[in-house]
């Protein structure tokens, strides 16, 4: 696996949009503000040419577009971060013209977002073998104060830090994320945070092994197709085995049960070592008797691996940064978890 070095103070960080653009708001505020904090940080930035655009259909511009500003950046030996506008929904679309085989040859950096930028990620991770971050977009760093996420997924990039953690209370409902009025307002986060602990000795899990996943709702798009090489990583990292961090969007809690089986049974899971589950965005909903719970647990409780839920990942802020494709050791007490990073 190919990490990339550490964003230095002075370096150039590129924001994209190969998926939604900040083009409305609250995210165009959000978005010029955080172009100014990281200027005032000492950072360098360049702006793709889809950054304001919301010319395309479920992302900022065509899909050849798209790619070509992702592939530009990604090879651009004078960009050593880069930082996405945002998610979306059609990044799908984009996939076919991005050029992994170019990103591998490149000298790597990190690649930040999270959504619909799973289409990225995730496949950066088993195309490219090389690292990425799911993590807050460019719009979160915009807003003032910055929580204690927002200042970890830097301090992640930087190499300032080498793991990553949970928080004590997150946001519900999530009211200030489309908060035009006040675009620049911070995280309300107001419910304690209480973690759910499956095939556990207790309210306690240790695992080590090969972080992938990413948002639930692209992954079983790409299940089946030709960019599925989820065995072909499963074989190559057989002996680090994988722990799955994975969170959903758009998906119900049938969508979700439906998603985990489709995956166990195409064979994804079949090296996995332990479940990370984020807070999915249809939190306490229950349809015919499957709830966010059961719609897992039903499905893989028998591979007697350890499964956390409702933690600080995805769509329902705080969200902590986690390294795809990354080597990890984690260890999860009660309400706390810390994800601390191996970088070979």
């Amino acid at each position: 696996m190919r990490y990339p070095k550490p964003l230095k103070s002075g370096g150039t960080i590129g924001f994209i949009a190969p998926s939604f653009g900040c083009a409305i708001e609250p995210y165009e505020s959000r978005f010029k503000n955080a172009l100014d904090i990281f200027n005032k940080k000492g950072f360098r930035t360049y702006t793709g040419p889809n950054c304001y655009s919301s010319n395309g259909i479920g992302i900022s511009n065509t899909p050849v577009k798209c790619a070509d500003e992702l592939n530009r950046v990604m090879t651009d030996p004078e960009i050593d971060a880069v930082i996405t506008c945002g998610g979306g929904e059609l990044m799908c679309e984009v996939v076919p013209y991005m050029d992994f085989e170019a990103i591998a040859k490149a000298e790597p950096k990190w690649y930040m977002g999270y959504s619909d930028n799973t289409n990225y990620t995730f496949l950066s991770a088993t195309l490219a073998d090389t690292a990425a971050i799911y993590g807050p977009c460019a719009p979160a760093f915009g807003r003032e104060p910055w929580h204690e996420s927002v200042e970890d997924a830097l301090r992640l990039i930087t190499g300032e830090t080498d793991y990553s953690h949970g928080y004590d209370m997150w946001e519900y409902p999530t009211d200030s994320d489309k908060d035009e009025d006040n675009p620049l307002k911070p995280y309300d986060t107001n419910t304690k945070t209480e973690y759910k602990y499956f095939n556990t000795e207790g309210r306690a899990a240790h695992m080590s092994g090969r972080l992938l996943g990413g948002c639930m709702d692209i992954l079983i798009m790409h299940c089946g197709t030709k960019y599925d090489k989820v065995r072909d990583f499963n074989e190559r990292y057989k002996d680090d085995g994988v722990i799955w961090f994975l969170e959903c969007c758009d998906l119900n809690p049938l969508c979700v049960r439906r998603a985990f089986w489709q995956l166990r049974e195409a064979g994804w899971l079949d090296n996995a070592k332990g479940f990370l589950i984020g807070r999915a965005l249809h939190y306490g909903e229950e349809i015919m008797g499957v709830n966010q719970y059961n719609a897992i647990t039903d499905i893989i409780g028998d591979m007697n691996v350890p499964i956390i839920m409702d933690l600080d990942i995805g769509h329902l802020p705080p969200m902590m940064p986690v390294i795809t494709g990354g080597m990890a050791d984690i260890t999860a007490h009660d309400n706390q978890i810390k994800i601390k990073y191996n970088y070979n």
